[in-house]
């Protein structure tokens, strides 16, 4: 995932990516046998200080899901971009998918908008953005 992210989004690596098992993990998540792989990423075009997006990995997760964007709970991340129909060709290039049309349209007291919904290879919802 984080190659997705820093291809197709131009985040930046913080670290290299850690590794964690044992019962300090286990006890903070509350998941017998935990074993994770994790990476943080800045979020493009901020300084050292710029906000972070953490990707977690479990290397022998218990269930998979269906996420979908009325699903209760964290429901998407959203980037802006210059660009929305080149941001989801990459998405899509990059093993990701598309889940709705592009729309652009008025948005009061913030000008006119384009953005659709879209997934990473994981199937998490990512929405684009360009307000014009």
């Amino acid at each position: 995932m984080q190659a997705f992210y820093t291809e197709v989004f131009g985040c930046v690596p913080l670290r290299e990516i850690n590794h964690l098992t044992g019962t300090w993990i286990e006890e903070i998540t509350s998941v017998a046998g935990a074993e994770i792989r994790y990476v943080h990423l800045r979020f493009p075009g901020f300084g050292a200080d710029g906000p972070e997006l953490e990707l977690v990995q479990y290397l022998n997760p218990s269930r998979k899901f269906d996420i979908t964007p009325d699903t209760y709970g964290f429901g998407h991340v959203s980037f802006g971009v210059a660009d929305v129909h080149k941001a989801l060709e990459a998405i899509v290039t990059a093993g990701g998918g598309r889940v709705g049309e592009v729309l652009t349209g008025d948005v009061p007291n913030r000008g006119r908008l384009t953005e659709v919904y879209a997934t990473d290879p994981e199937g998490n919802i990512i929405e684009l953005q360009c307000y014009n």
